[in-house]
């Protein structure tokens, strides 16, 4: 039961949204062969000011041992 959560910044369209969503679906879909009534997608919109202590320290600094992709930035 794959749920992916997206977090961004604010300022996306709902078609941006759901253009993302449906190749986040077709991408786990082909990836780990998961059937696409079993996965959930939903989207957090993080504003700037609060990325940093709302992403970047909780769920990329604290959990970098998870990732399979890392940001290309860094935030001191």
């Amino acid at each position: 039961m794959p749920h992916v959560i997206v977090k961004l910044f604010p300022g996306r369209t709902e078609e941006q949204k759901r253009l993302c969503t449906e190749k986040i679906t077709q991408a786990i879909v082909d990836a780990i062969g998961a059937d696409e009534s079993s996965i959930s997608v939903a989207f957090e919109e993080i504003p700037r000011e609060l990325w940093k202590d709302t992403v970047y320290q909780p769920d990329i600094i604290a959990k970098e041992n998870t990732l399979y992709k890392k940001p290309g930035y860094r935030m001191d």
